[in-house]
């Protein structure tokens, strides 16, 4: 257990590390190099570091099913829409939509069993949780203070605007 809360924390860490740097690649080269690059050198990177750790073994994928081989596709949509939330709500408001919603399909697709996930059945507590964190979420956001005003300009773009 230790070993997964150690890696879920690093993974976080990551994450919020990986979305400073896109956001700032965005700024640069737009959203869709932004994908390319982060899918690309991902990709690149996997490549390599599964060929060290694993050597042929990483392409012994005979047991896999053939609708898994579209979850690369998954990541052109979390990559971009990342990118965007950002762009439009700062990285902090964005990030905690992105793990809310994380959470609250995880609960729903844990419960109803899909794509191939033990049953778990769906408790009040769990629908508790997700509704504190979600409100959470939202005390955080009325705490900022910002206007409705200025919520609809993109964040790369509100000192451009402060200045004019």
């Amino acid at each position: 257990m230790l070993i997964g809360l150690l890696s879920a924390i690093i993974a976080g860490a990551l994450v919020g590390m990986q979305n400073i740097f896109n956001s700032k690649v965005n700024e640069k080269a737009g959203s869709w190099a932004t994908t390319t690059l982060v899918l690309g050198l991902g990709s690149l990177a996997s490549f390599f570091i599964g060929l060290f750790f694993e050597g042929r073994e990483i392409f012994n994928l005979a047991n896999m099913q053939g609708w898994y081989w579209f979850s690369g596709f998954l990541g052109i949509g979390v990559i971009t829409g990342i990118v965007q939330a950002i762009r439009f709500l700062g990285p902090t408001f964005a990030i905690s939509i992105v793990l809310t919603s994380q959470l609250g399909f995880a609960v729903l697709w844990d419960s109803l069993g899909w794509m191939g996930l033990e049953k778990v059945p769906f408790t009040e507590k769990q629908l508790l949780g997700v509704l504190i964190i979600l409100a959470g979420v939202i005390v955080f956001k009325w705490s900022e203070g910002r206007g409705e005003k200025e919520a609809a300009v993109p964040v790369n773009q509100r000192k451009k605007a402060e200045i004019l």
